[in-house]
């Protein structure tokens, strides 16, 4: 077996794989950071200035969710600050998912502690300021809403991002780069599916979501006690909210932890490179692919073929997967079955 060699090397390019609406995102995300951060600062100085304890405590509160959000925010910030060093091997896509990872361990806390204080006040109920809370509660789910109707322009957008094909040919010590546009054909299935999804702001709109859930499951608990007398309806709708949020943050931290870990995003396209390569008789002796940021993936291919193809026909075939950001294709030519 021998390995298909390159006899030239193109100048490096960069790897860009942001999404398509990362701008447009980022800045969504500092405007819902302003907004809580007014809200925050506003609740705690009235607070202070009325004698409201429960209005300070959800001005406390609202700090928290500011800071989540920050953390959305900056990974927007770095992930396009750096996302031309070359120190990041792959560029900056994952940056995202890091903070998308790092939310739901957020998210994952503040449902155990929303669940230790319910049950505490199962059987420990405590007396509630009715007039105060319930006022408190439609506010912050008025700022939710907000903010969520902010953040909206970045989570809807599909990201299709149309980079440069980064394709290369790999041979034992040598390789070449090349920019291969070739026929871009987009595939609408998997345009849909997980690996176009920005993980960074599906876990802001995940806080602002537990937050509003919260906020109404507060409502009708704090509305159904004062109206029936039914202490118990207040932290029952918050260990409700508990559940709720949990199994948001236990759906987060599978699928970033799956890219952090470089799992395959797409089962379908894999099989998919399969069959494009071995539809000409040759033979996929490995195939890795993984996701490089939202809408991007990477792939290395290796071929063994019995016929004189070189790499170049292979990224050909290839890159009418406008989602294939970024190739290494290796080829091993097998002379005795050339007979």
């Amino acid at each position: 077996m021998t390995d298909a060699e390159s006899t030239f090397q193109l100048p490096p390019h960069d790897h860009m794989f942001l999404g398509k609406d990362h701008d447009r995102a980022e800045r969504r995300t500092w405007a819902v950071i302003i907004l809580c951060s007014v809200m925050m600062i506003a609740e705690i100085i009235g607070g202070m200035l009325f004698g409201s304890l429960a209005l300070i405590a959800d001005g406390l509160h609202m700090s928290t969710h500011a800071g989540a959000l920050l953390l959305a925010a900056l990974a927007y910030t770095c992930a396009r600050k750096y996302a031309n060093d070359r120190n990041f091997t792959f560029g900056t896509g994952k940056f995202g998912d890091l903070a998308g990872y790092s939310s739901a361990i957020v998210l994952a806390m503040i449902a155990l502690l929303i669940a230790y204080e319910a049950v505490s006040r199962l059987f420990d109920p405590v007396s509630i300021s009715f007039n105060e809370a319930i006022p408190i509660a439609v506010l912050g789910l008025a700022v939710n809403v907000a903010s969520a109707w902010l953040l909206s322009g970045g989570h809807h957008g599909h990201s299709h991002s149309q980079s440069h094909d980064h394709s290369h040919d790999h041979s034992q010590s040598h390789d070449h780069q090349d920019h291969d546009h070739g026929e871009e054909e987009h595939d609408h299935e998997a345009a849909h599916g997980a690996h176009h999804r920005d993980n960074n702001m599906r876990a802001a709109v995940i806080h602002v979501m537990a937050d509003a859930a919260v906020s109404v499951l507060v409502i009708v608990g704090l509305l159904a006690a004062r109206t029936f007398g039914w202490l118990w309806m207040d932290p029952l709708a918050g260990l409700i909210g508990a559940l709720v949020i949990a199994n948001w943050s236990v759906g987060l931290l599978r699928d970033t932890g799956g890219i952090l870990l470089d799992r395959t995003p797409d089962p379908r396209m894999a099989d998919k490179v399969r069959m494009v390569i071995e539809s000409e008789g040759d033979h996929v002796t490995d195939l890795h692919l993984w996701r490089l940021g939202p809408g991007h993936l990477g792939a290395i291919v290796s071929v063994a073929t019995s016929g004189a193809r070189e790499p170049a026909h292979y990224r050909k075939r290839l890159a009418k997967f406008a989602d294939l950001s970024h190739v290494t294709v290796e080829v091993q030519h097998s002379h005795a079955a050339n007979g």
